[in-house]
């Protein structure tokens, strides 16, 4: 019974550390790749957020496949309809807009303020919810919403390097986030067409390039000249964009692995703190400076979105 016990802790334990090790991996890709962003933007000077993200969406194609067809991290799940293949096309040009909306805000915002705005996505997620499928939440639900927004207020008329267009930018990011969830919802809601994360990156990650592809040669003008040009000049932006793209891939695989090895409520909380977590690091890297209010105001919105997240469990 005594060696049973013993065997039956180590695999607790061993399990404890695996979980501790996929949060700490998780944190560290999400936080890792917005610094990078901001880095690479803002501070590098590499001015070219569209062909930065078509790279993070060259590396989730290629990595995809790997994971999937090679390494069997999940089964593979296949396109069953034309219908269904436009679905998914749907969303990743929704996905497009978001993440490039997100990395443009960057060229303009300290990443401080662009995650105070990143949290009030709760906020357009139950708008676009109500507005699309007139699902209607608890009342209680639409009350914690007040202090969401009211925090990214107060936040942005204290914003010592608030920029109206990386605002703007940062809002469509955030809301284009939302609607993405809510339009995956819809669209691959029946059973033959639910996608896992992993295999729904499989599928939007290519049609993102190809969408992506003219947009950078039309608005980014020969950035791919311009790119090899630097990288004469300093290989380390070679080394920074390939590092950054696999970083982007490690987002969505260490998010479904952490989906899957612990609760929604955990993921919830973890999710919570891991905007405060990317705020202090961020403001300790570049030292963007920040206000009281600033920091209040922020402050304000995630605890919004905590109540938010405790409703919502409570009222399902």
């Amino acid at each position: 019974m005594n060696s049973f016990d013993s065997k039956m802790s180590a695999m607790k334990s061993s399990g404890r550390f695996f979980t501790i090790g996929l949060v700490t991996a998780w944190y560290s890709s999400n936080i890792g790749v917005l610094l990078l962003n901001k880095y690479l933007l803002s501070n590098y000077g590499f001015k070219y957020p569209i062909f930065l993200t078509m790279c993070h969406m060259t590396a989730c194609s290629l990595l995809s496949y790997i994971a999937i067809a090679w390494m069997k991290m999940v089964p593979m799940q296949t396109i069953r309809s034309r219908v269904q293949f436009m679905k998914i096309s749907a969303l990743s040009l929704i996905f497009c807009a978001s993440v490039v909306s997100g990395n443009i805000s960057l060229k303009y915002l300290p990443v401080s303020f662009n995650q105070a705005i990143g949290a009030t996505t709760p906020f357009f997620t139950a708008v676009f919810a109500y507005i699309m499928t007139l699902k209607r939440e608890a009342w209680l639900t639409y009350a914690t919403l007040i202090p969401v927004v009211t925090g990214v207020i107060i936040a942005s008329g204290s914003e010592p390097s608030f920029h109206l267009f990386g605002f703007l930018m940062c809002v469509g990011a955030t809301a284009a986030r939302a609607l993405k969830s809510v339009v995956q919802g819809i669209l691959l809601s029946s059973e033959g067409e639910k996608l896992n994360s992993m295999n729904l990156l499989l599928y939007m990650a290519p049609i993102a390039v190809v969408l992506l592809l003219p947009a950078t040669l039309v608005m980014e003008e020969n950035v791919v000249g311009i790119t090899i040009a630097l990288a004469r000049e300093d290989i380390r932006i070679v080394w920074l964009l390939l590092f950054n793209s696999a970083l982007a891939y490690f987002v969505n695989l260490t998010n479904f692995l952490v989906t899957k090895h612990t609760s929604a409520l955990t993921l919830q909380v973890l999710g919570n703190a891991k905007g405060a977590v990317a705020v202090v690091i961020s403001i300790l890297i570049f030292r963007n400076p920040v206000s009281v209010t600033g920091m209040l105001g922020y402050t304000f919105t995630v605890l919004g979105v905590v109540l938010y997240s405790e409703v919502k469990k409570r009222s399902k």
